[in-house]
């Protein structure tokens, strides 16, 4: 959460405390800007620009909406649908699968050459900081012909809420990011409280990668999807991976709560092709008390991956697992 003092004429973000021209603040408030925010970063705004600092380290002035918009991210794409933007989306990724209107739009892809992009005259491209480190070559061409890059992942569930926002302020939707956050809140408030007074709760292992042992970390989006379905995260001592959401865990970590674990729990898509078959007949499983009770359970990755609005259906789908009996809105 970012806080003005227009007594001081400083801006606090994540923790440090950064200084504002006092001229500039005061034509923030009069212009009504103080709803901006950004992922990770700050934002300072008059009455025509604001600057951001996106997941890159890029400082980005931004003197109108964009509307000529290309994303390389299918969470980007959801995201912008859900804020109304299906005219200014010009171009999307070939991993479009929701909603049915992506699969309409023209496909870019990063392989592609830095003309094919330049031909439909974007002002801006929205990727993800994996994306940034592995097509340097093509971002860079593209900023050099005047089209802005964007880099934007964001990881807790306040990020999350800062990242619709600051999509928002970028497309000239504040509104409708605001209406985004607190339909989220809301909804979430009713399934927490439909599982709150639930005991015991269910122990879960929730697999990120099947053959390679890894889980989620403890901050990330699938756990927290897990927990405020109202289960309990069985490998809470798990440690990231190079600053990601996965984390080693390894089997026999995993086997050593064999006789606490509920639910096996698996993420299921590009990231992890597994079957329950799979998990079943995994060798060493069998002492895992949710295996020998034929608990495992997969779920569409795409619902507790993607920083999207279906996260409510993610978190929906696992109370359901965890509580059939639950009465979940």
């Amino acid at each position: 959460m970012r806080i003005i003092t227009p007594k001081s004429g400083r801006w606090h973000s994540a923790g440090r405390l950064i200084s504002v021209h006092a001229a500039a603040m005061r034509r923030w408030v009069m212009a009504g800007c103080l709803t901006a925010v950004l992922v990770s970063a700050y934002l300072t705004c008059d009455a025509h620009a604001f600057e951001i600092k996106d997941d890159m380290g890029r400082h980005i002035t931004v003197t109108k909406p964009f509307k000529r918009i290309i994303s390389l991210y299918p969470g980007h794409t959801e995201n912008l649908f859900s804020l109304g933007l299906n005219v200014e989306i010009i171009g999307v990724s070939p991993d479009e699968n929701y909603p049915a209107e992506a699969a309409g739009k023209p496909v870019f892809s990063y392989h592609d050459d830095l003309e094919k992009f330049l031909a439909v005259r974007p002002d801006l491209v929205l990727v993800r900081p994996m994306i940034d480190r592995a097509y340097g070559k093509l971002l860079t061409g593209l900023e050099k012909n005047g089209v802005t890059v964007i880099s934007l992942q964001p990881g807790a569930i306040e990020d999350i809420y800062m990242y619709w926002q600051t999509l928002g302020e970028l497309t000239g939707k504040t509104a409708q990011a605001r209406q985004m956050v607190a339909h989220f809140k809301a909804a979430l408030e009713v399934i927490r409280s439909g599982v709150r007074d639930i005991t015991p709760k269910k122990r879960v292992y929730f697999e990120a990668i099947h053959d390679r042992m890894k889980t989620f970390s403890p901050d990330s989006m699938a756990i927290f999807a897990l927990e405020s379905a109202g289960g309990v995260n069985i490998a809470a001592d798990a440690a990231p991976v190079h600053g990601t959401n996965i984390a080693f865990y390894g089997k026999e970590r995993i086997i050593s709560h064999a006789a606490d674990m509920d639910v096996y729990l698996a993420q299921s898509g590009p990231m992890n092709h597994v079957t329950v078959d799979m998990i079943q007949n995994e060798p060493g499983f069998s002492v895992i008390k949710a295996v020998q009770n034929h608990q495992i359970y997969l779920i569409d990755e795409d619902l507790v991956s993607r920083p999207t609005l279906r996260l409510l259906d993610g978190i929906r789908t696992i109370a359901g697992i965890l509580y059939p009996n639950a009465r979940i809105k």
